[in-house]
Formats: structure tokens, C-alpha cells, sequence
């Protein structure tokens, strides 16, 4: 018997099918079968699935006489699953690596509960994906199991079959099946829902629920969006004959008039030629089934009148949005004439000599080669004013206590920046802030580059979508001094910025901590047994793919390779965080404690020096890593697709710092053997240490603290090369 039963019915998606039926079978756990329903598609979905099961036992094809649509075409299915748990997937969807391997595990620590909820990320035509906003819900629900009594919150999530699997003795025992129709869901999942007695939540994207451009049924104008009134019916009918549910008739009750005005809210569903008998059929519905002693407000208090005033009402509405929409730029124009006012006001007071302005990818918090100089200024010469500029309140709320902050583009921000002699930054300032006579600019960076940058970038238009390369050349033209830790640095920022800074040979400031051999505490926070082998995992994000990120393996399933004695930490860019990266493979094997997600920890410093080996495939954490001296092993199985959109100085794959491996299997073996740390690896990492650790001795930030902020000499001063001689400038000229 399986563990999964995938019912998959398909119709007319002939285009998607391939994708949705590879992403089932080639998951890391395979112990399933996948029951594929044509529902008799006129296309050719029927061969493809033919095709499939003669390559694969796993596959069940079940050819339909007749079209029956969505909901009965996957009751056709049904009888003929025997696994423990009933997995509804749409044909033009696709789970996402990982997800049934992560689905059997939650299942098994919750004991085998009836319905199990997991989250899923709109895929967009165009290329863009958004997690599902009520992600948190599944967060908060934590490991143990519930019904919705105990936990109605999951209510608020969305009411789809696809987004849950169901115990199969519980759904036969109970009789469940789809109704024909629009909106068959509905009186499934509610009545499912709330019969479970166990439920169990999984914090992870297992599903990417494709937004088609055209195509999508609920998208398509028809009256068979009245089809929304009958599956209510049936959901009040299975309640009305469960006495015990009737404490959730008035939830259901304004969810219905929500529901329904939301399908008449939308421009596409309904013709506009019967939108009134649609908006009377549900007020007639509404009334009728409202429980005695509901509360009517909201927006659902417009099916108490007639469809004259929710028209006027919704007309109104349109043209408030649009007065405050015309209104926004004026308002936002007369803010910025404010501001403007006030800083011209400071910007006639003489320079603070020992105000120093500090910021850290984009406004981010104390962070990175800033935070390094920042804390050394305040040891060596407290005389100094540090001040960071920050993007929000939240970001404020995380920096250490005590520290002075302005919000950046606020009043405070205006007065600062107009006094201050040194500005401090790893990432440019905004084309808002003007740069004085005499006050001093200081470029971090961060970090060496092996991808393209600043000007570079102009032949890659993928990588500089929406990246305004000239503007950020006059924004790179305020800098006065460019920090290097390498010759390979050096020669990369004069051509990939051509300004006129000088560059100084300093060393990273962030990279100190490293060199001087700091300790921090992330293993004891963790729990991370002293014996055990830290593997550091830390992908960067790809230009090919829009938002970012793509998914190059499981990590849960690699911590899995490493088996005992290993802990993997698993840290994602930055720029990666709060996007859906996190729900794809990370969020709930970290609750479990299969692997450490350290993507949040502020100070990346002290993730790298509890780390045994890094492994990365084109981050700039390898150069600093570097500086520990320990194992790096560079994955690198899209490296042609990475180089070709994004451009790269050298061949990471030829001049590596450790072994490389082009595929999962290749890394998993490098493990496996111990290859990752032999001698092989071991004279890899010295000519790489070599090349791009030559200038980072332990003293950077005191460098930076003396020589640029005190103008004061210091033994093995830094070297500074004068910054390219002043022109034309052809790429802002053009």
C-alpha cells in the first residue's frame, strides 16, 4: 500500500501536463501512485499520460467516455487509490522539490492526522512568484495537531483541495466527495475541515500554484459563476444534518456573502448583464440563511439593500481611490519641498568634524563593513559621533540598544546627513543626498567580486533589469575612497566604476572577527553538539530566474545525506528572505530540527566561524570564509546559465577554492568519500587564499578608523592609488 495517492484530472492542459507530472515523479520519496483522470481532453493530455505510464508503474491513467468536469473527474479517481493519504493535485500545478518527502515526515511526527495543511506560492505567466500571504497561519499553528475548534485560524486560509492531504479512511468514512460545478471546493474542504478531528499543519511551499495568463476557468466571464450559491447550499445542507457543527453557521454565513461579493467585485467572472440577478440571488440567500442573532456589518452589510445602493456604493469608492490616487504626488511633493527647505537650512552650518553617518545594505541595520568600522571608531576614538541610518522602525528595532539612528528621508535624516563630514556605506546613498564641500566618503562594499558589477553590468540587460546603471554612476561619483582587500578587487571596482575615488588598500573591516579568530556563540544558542560537523550551506540569487531564486536541491534531503554527526546550516541571501525561498524547503524542516535556517542572524560573521565547511555556489561569502582557512566546496551544476546572464570576472569552476561538483549526487558523494577535506582540497583553498585574502591581516576597520577618519599615520599604512583622471563621461553623457 502507498503512502500517496496523487489524483491528478487534466483537461485541455496539454501544455503544462509534462511539468506537473516530472515534478511528481522525479520527487526524492517515491513511495506513491499517481492516478492521472483525462477527463476526455480534446488535446493531446491523453497520449502524454499514456506515454508517462508506460515509462513509469507509478503512473495510473484513467481515460474518462465523457467530459465531466474538475470535482467529478476527480471522483472517478478515487476508487481507485490505495494509499493512506489522498493528494488532489490540479495538471497545471507542480510540487516543488522536496515536498513529498517533507509532507511523509510531518504526517509521521504527527501520528497520521486526518487532513494535513501545507503552504504554496502563486507562479506567475510571466515569471514572478509570491508565497501565499497567510503563510504565518501555518507558523502559529506549531507542531501539535488540532481541529478547527482549537484553532479556527486555519479557516483563513485558502479553501482549495490542493493545498492539503486527506487520511483516505477518514474521507470514505465520511462519504466525501465533489459536487459538479464552478466552486466544487467549497463543499468539500469546509465540510472536511470541519469534521477533522486531528489536523496538522507543514510550513512549507509544496505546491506552485501556476497563474495562468489566460485559460483559468474562474477567470473565464459566465454564468456559471451562479454555480457559487448551489455549493454553498450544499455546505449549509451537510451542517444543518450535524447538529454539532451549528456554532459555525454564522461563520459560514458571512464567509458565503464575502465569498460571493468577491466573485461580483471582480471584472472577469460575471457578464455585466447579470450582475444584478447575481447580487439579488445572494442577498435572497443571505437573508435566508442568516442565524438567528448574527451580526451583519462590514462589507457584507450591503446585502441587507438593494443592488441600486451597492452600485452607487461601489462607484463611490472608485472615486475615492482615484482623488487619493491624484492627491498621493502632490502630498509627496510638498513633503519633499519641506524636507529640502529644512536640510538647506543645516547645509549653511559649518561640517560636524566628528559626525560620522553609517549605512548598511540599503538601510538594512548594523551590518557588514560599516558595523566593523562603526564598533572600532567607538573603541579607538570615542570622540566620534556614529549615527546609522536606517530604512524603518523595524530595522531601528533591531539594532543594538543605545545606538543613534535616523530613519532615513525623515527630518532627522535631512539634519544629519547636511552636517556630517564622513559617510560610511557598503551600498550607494540616495540620489536625494547631496554631497558638500569637504565631507568625506567612504565606499565599503561588500565583499569580493566574482559577478558582474556597476558599469559591467551594461551588457547584461537580464542582471540590470530595473537597474538604472548611469543614475548609479552619479551616485558612485560621491565616493571619495573605495576600500580593496585583494588586487583582483581593486582592478574590478576601477573598471566596473568608473569615478573618481581613490582606492585604499585596507583590507574588509567585517573580516577582522575572522582573521583574529573571534568566537561567537551560535553553536550553544543552537544546541549544536560539540562533536558534531557544521555544514554551512549559502546559495546566491540567480539573474535568469525573476525574484531570484531558484531551487538547486533539498535541503532537508541533503542534510539527510550527511546522516549522523552532521548539522547543516542553511543561510539564503539577503535579497532572498522574505520572499518564498524560506517556504521552500527551509521554515518547517528548521522547526523540526533537520537543519538550522540562519538566514535572520545579523552578523553572517558569526555564522561562518561556527561553520567546519562552506558550501556556496557563486556567493561572496566564499572570500570571506576563506580567512578561516577551512574546506569550501563550490556547487556549481547551472554554472553556464549563472555566467551567461550575470556575467562573472573568472571561471569559479577553474579557480576554485575546494572541489566543485555539477550535480547533487557529485556533492553528496564529495561527502560521502571525505574528498571534501583532503589534500586536494586543502591546495586549492592556499592558492586561493593567496590570490584574495593578500591585504587582510586583522586591522582593516583600525585602518579605516585612522588613516580616513582621524587622518592619523599608523604602521603599515594602507596604500592608496589616486582615483581616474576626471573627463567626459560617456555613460552619463549619452
Amino acid at each position: 500500500m502507498p503512502r500517496f495517492s496523487l489524483i491528478v484530472p487534466c483537461f485541455k492542459v496539454q501544455g503544462f501536463l509534462p511539468e506537473c507530472l516530472d515534478s511528481v515523479l522525479t520527487q526524492s520519496f517515491g513511495d506513491f501512485e499517481l492516478i492521472a483522470v483525462d477527463d476526455c481532453s480534446p488535446d493531446g493530455c491523453g497520449a502524454i499520460l499514456d506515454e508517462y505510464a508506460g515509462r513509469d508503474p507509478r503512473v495510473k491513467v484513467l481515460h474518462l467516455p465523457e467530459n465531466v468536469g474538475l470535482g467529478r473527474a476527480r471522483n472517478a479517481g478515487m476508487p481507485h487509490a490505495t494509499g493512506d493519504y489522498l493528494f488532489f493535485l490540479d495538471s497545471d500545478d507542480t510540487l516543488t522539490p522536496g515536498a513529498l518527502r517533507a509532507v511523509a515526515d510531518r504526517l509521521a511526527e504527527a501520528a497520521d492526522p486526518d487532513v494535513l495543511v501545507f503552504d504554496y506560492a502563486r507562479t506567475y505567466w510571466w515569471g514572478g512568484t509570491r508565497r501565499n500571504v497567510l503563510a504565518h497561519v501555518l507558523t502559529e499553528a506549531g507542531a501539535d495537531t488540532f481541529d478547527v475548534a482549537r484553532y479556527p485560524q486555519v479557516l483563513d486560509l485558502l479553501m482549495v483541495v490542493w493545498n492539503k492531504v486527506y487520511r483516505r479512511e477518514f474521507v470514505e468514512r465520511n462519504g466525501f466527495a465533489f459536487p459538479p460545478g464552478y466552486y466544487e471546493d467549497t463543499p468539500w474542504t469546509f465540510p472536511v475541515m470541519l469534521s477533522a478531528g486531528r489536523i496538522a499543519a507543514l510550513d512549507r511551499i509544496c505546491v506552485n500554484y501556476r497563474q495562468r495568463r489566460q485559460g483559468n476557468i474562474l477567470s473565464t466571464t459566465s454564468r456559471k459563476h451562479f454555480d457559487i450559491h448551489d455549493q454553498y447550499e450544499r455546505v449549509f445542507a451537510f451542517v444543518a444534518d450535524r447538529p454539532e457543527l451549528a456554532r459555525w453557521l454564522p461563520y459560514l454565513h458571512r464567509k458565503m456573502g464575502e465569498h460571493c461579493l468577491d466573485i461580483l467585485a471582480k471584472p472577469d467572472r460575471l457578464p455585466p448583464a447579470d450582475k444584478a440577478e447575481f447580487f439579488r440571488r445572494t442577498a435572497r440567500m443571505f437573508h435566508a440563511h442568516r442565524p438567528e442573532g448574527a451580526r451583519v456589518d462590514g462589507e457584507v452589510a450591503v446585502l441587507e439593500g438593494s443592488w441600486t445602493a451597492y452600485r452607487l456604493r461601489r462607484q463611490a469608492s472608485r472615486a475615492g481611490r482615484e482623488t487619493a490616487r491624484r492627491a498621493a504626488p502632490v502630498r509627496r511633493a510638498a513633503a519633499a519641498r519641506a524636507r529640502t527647505g529644512w536640510a538647506s537650512l543645516h547645509a549653511r552650518r559649518p561640517l560636524d568634524e566628528n559626525l560620522v553617518v553609517y549605512s548598511a545594505s540599503s538601510h538594512r541595520g548594523a551590518l557588514g563593513d560599516p558595523a566593523a568600522v562603526y564598533d572600532k571608531a567607538r573603541e579607538i576614538a570615542p570622540r566620534l559621533r556614529g549615527v546609522w541610518v536606517v530604512r524603518d522602525a523595524d530595522a531601528a528595532a533591531q539594532l543594538p540598544p543605545g545606538t543613534e539612528h535616523v530613519i532615513v528621508g525623515s527630518r532627522r535624516y535631512m539634519e544629519v546627513t547636511a552636517r556630517a563630514k564622513f559617510f560610511v556605506n557598503d551600498v550607494n546613498w540616495p540620489g536625494t543626498l547631496g554631497k558638500r564641500p569637504g565631507s568625506v566618503h567612504i565606499h565599503t562594499h561588500q565583499g569580493t567580486p566574482l559577478k558582474y558589477m556597476g558599469a559591467d553590468l551594461l551588457d547584461k540587460p537580464g542582471a540590470r533589469l530595473g537597474f538604472d546603471v548611469p543614475q548609479m554612476l552619479r551616485r558612485a561619483d560621491r565616493w571619495d575612497y573605495s576600500l580593496v582587500a585583494n588586487r583582483h578587487s581593486e582592478l574590478v571596482w576601477e573598471r566596473a566604476y568608473p569615478c573618481h575615488f581613490t582606492s585604499v588598500r585596507t583590507g574588509s573591516p567585517r573580516n577582522d572577527v575572522l582573521v583574529n579568530g573571534g568566537s561567537g556563540d551560535f553553536r550553544q544558542r543552537y544546541g549544536i553538539p560539540a562533536d558534531h560537523t557544521v555544514v554551512l550551506y549559502a546559495p546566491t540569487r540567480r539573474d535568469y530566474q525573476r525574484g531570484g531564486h531558484v531551487d538547486r536541491f533539498d535541503p532537508a534531503g541533503f542534510a539527510a545525506e550527511l546522516g549522523e554527526g552532521y548539522t547543516l546550516v542553511v543561510r539564503l541571501h539577503p535579497s532572498l528572505a522574505s520572499g518564498p525561498a524560506r517556504g521552500m524547503g527551509l521554515s518547517e524542516p528548521a522547526r523540526r530540527g533537520i537543519l538550522i535556517d540562519a538566514t535572520d542572524e545579523p552578523r553572517v560573521e558569526d555564522v561562518m566561524a561556527a561553520a567546519d565547511v562552506l558550501v556556496t555556489d557563486y556567493s561572496a561569502v566564499m572570500f570571506d570564509y576563506a580567512h578561516l582557512d577551512r574546506p569550501i566546496v563550490v556547487h556549481a551544476d547551472d554554472w553556464p546559465a549563472y555566467r551567461a546572464s550575470r556575467g562573472a570576472y573568472f571561471d569559479i569552476t577553474a579557480e576554485a577554492p575546494g572541489h566543485v561538483s555539477g550535480s547533487f549526487r557529485e556533492l553528496v558523494w564529495l561527502f560521502a568519500s571525505g574528498a571534501w577535506r583532503d589534500e586536494e582540497s586543502t591546495r586549492l583553498r592556499t592558492e586561493f587564499r593567496a590570490r584574495f585574502c593578500e591585504y587582510d591581516d586583522g586591522r582593516a576597520a583600525e585602518r579605516v578608523v585612522r588613516t580616513l577618519l582621524l587622518g592619523e599615520s599608523m604602521p603599515e599604512a594602507p596604500l592608496r592609488l589616486p582615483g581616474q583622471a576626471t573627463g567626459r563621461d560617456a555613460l552619463t553623457s549619452a
